[in-house]
């Protein structure tokens, strides 16, 4: 069969478009979202502390308040639980619907739950721990809707030859959320450290948590919403993504005006051909048209992503309960509220500055040189080395070289960023058909989102006690995960260079035909 889309102007037009101003307005638009997503997620962990001791001390224990690990569990892993939910809801609703109409549902709900979690239905315990919880779980189903969407939309508006970096670029502020979310609660809580000095825990145990520290951990949640609101104008005024209008909604003329008016580029319009391109891609997702074409590959990110998350969320959630094992922060005993609430988000800030941060925008650089398969079988295999030295060394690094275990420990942040963490956000958008995209987009987060909560429910109840026995074989474990997602990785194919509809197979392409481009591309 001829491939249908060889003469459709519209798709031509935008895979060679020249890099424009609007493409680095759409990454900022889409990465202003996953800034506020990572900071949403992330900035619990600076305050889950404070919040044990604010709500949860006990004086007959001679210990600083401590959240239940039921609680400690439900608090930072809720959000988790609610992005899975919106990834399959928003995800669903862009194929739907189209990318942009749900597009700022998102962030509207992202601004109102931020700002409600740092409220409290009530003085007690348990009614602010079950105010935050609830909106914590409505903010993650917002948060949720932002990854299929951000990375629809950008694999839509790139052009073939940079749509790697773009995608990957847009989830690299994903990185900077985590250190804004470090250094805010840094900043904030050293401000009120100077305001409100306070003796050691052992000191006196009833005055080293300052009253005023109520305040800190609101602040810190409700600041999320800023970045969201800020960005929301602009995400109303971006049109709907030209393949959408055109190979959805059959609207080529449509598509063709969006296009030329946010971007420099020549398209005419093909009715005739247009109708033609969607009779071949008529099939819907429960189909053994879609499972011959695609089930394999949604098979690859699904697992590839579960896989990953268990060990990314196990390393940024815990992090505060190994920070204290390794000598980074103090023992809560011997500090006061506001001074532990200072070095878990310092200690977090340095990891994600000197660790997490550069692999982000290695991907962001090396994707197109390297392409998507090489850096994720990379990444998987360097951080399962990485995780397993840390576990069988553990004793000695602890006791003997925190610094080379701090080293040790952040390169796992640098190839999980220089790997798995970015690609699997970035294949999904470009492996399935337009008609599907977001849905398996959706499909596949929600599967990472699922490991998260092993991560943050399982992996994260061997942490918290900072016991070395339970600490290690928790490192061990996501080693051997590890080495999963690098088998599983062999179920996806190479997307860099080609356009969104021949990796698709949207082009008609017959099976011969695809299987005599994959030799070309391999030059074999």
């Amino acid at each position: 069969m001829a491939s249908s889309s060889q003469n459709l102007a519209l798709l031509i037009a935008l895979d060679t478009a020249r890099t424009q101003w609007y493409h680095v307005t759409a990454i900022a638009i889409a990465g202003m979202g996953f800034f506020t997503d990572a900071y949403d997620l992330f900035c619990i962990s600076t305050v889950s502390k404070l919040l044990g001791r604010l709500y949860f001390y006990d004086s007959t224990t001679g210990k600083p308040g401590k959240l239940p690990n039921n609680i400690n569990n439900l608090v930072v892993g809720v959000a988790l639980v609610g992005t899975l939910t919106g990834q399959l809801v928003f995800g669903w609703l862009g194929d739907k619907l189209g990318r942009k109409k749900v597009y700022g549902i998102t962030l509207i709900l992202m601004v109102i739950c931020a700002i409600c979690s740092g409220l409290s239905f009530g003085a007690t315990a348990k009614s602010v721990i079950g105010t935050l919880c609830f909106f914590r779980f409505w903010l993650g189903f917002g948060i949720g809707g932002d990854y299929p969407l951000s990375a629809t939309i950008m694999s839509e508006y790139a052009n073939k030859k940079t749509r790697g970096a773009f995608i990957a670029a847009v989830f690299a502020m994903q990185g900077v959320g985590i250190i804004a979310a470090g250094m805010v609660s840094m900043t904030l809580s050293a401000v009120f450290k100077m305001y409100n000095p306070a003796p050691g825990f052992k000191t006196n145990q009833v005055f080293s948590t300052q009253p005023e520290a109520d305040f800190l951990w609101r602040i810190v949640l409700m600041l999320g919403a800023v970045p969201a609101l800020i960005t929301y104008y602009w995400r109303m005024k971006m049109p709907e993504t030209g393949r959408y209008t055109a190979l959805i909604q059959g609207n080529a003329k449509q598509a063709a005006i969006d296009m030329g008016r946010v971007l420099d580029i020549d398209i005419q319009t093909d009715a005739e051909k247009l109708a033609l391109f969607r009779n071949v891609n008529e099939y819907p997702l429960l189909s053994r048209e879609f499972v011959r074409r695609h089930g394999r590959h949604l098979v690859g990110t699904m697992s590839a992503w579960f896989l990953l998350d268990i060990a990314f969320y196990s390393q940024n959630l815990t992090q505060k309960d190994i920070f204290p094992a390794i000598g980074l922060t103090r023992p809560a005993g011997d500090i006061n509220a506001l001074d532990e609430v200072f070095e878990t988000s310092r200690a977090m800030f340095i990891v994600a500055l000197f660790g997490t941060f550069p692999g982000y925008w290695f991907t962001v650089f090396f994707i197109e040189k390297l392409g998507r398969f090489t850096i994720q079988l990379v990444g998987f295999f360097m951080m399962s080395v990485f995780m397993l030295i840390l576990g069988v060394k553990y004793d000695y690094l602890k006791q003997e070289n925190k610094m080379l275990f701090v080293v040790l420990y952040g390169m796992t942040f640098f190839f999980a960023n220089f790997g798995p963490n970015s690609t699997t956000f970035v294949l999904p958008a470009e492996l399935f058909p337009t008609r599907l995209r977001s849905t398996c987009h959706a499909i596949s987060a929600a599967a990472g989102k699922a490991g998260a909560m092993i991560g943050a429910f399982v992996v994260q109840s061997y942490t918290l006690d900072g016991k070395t026995s339970k600490i290690k074989k928790a490192l061990i474990a996501l080693a051997f995960t590890n080495m999963l997602g690098f088998a599983c990785t062999f179920l996806v194919t190479e997307t860099k260079g080609r356009s969104l509809e021949e990796i698709s197979g949207e082009d008609g392409a017959s099976d011969y035909e695809k299987r005599d481009r994959e030799v070309a591309r391999r030059g074999l």
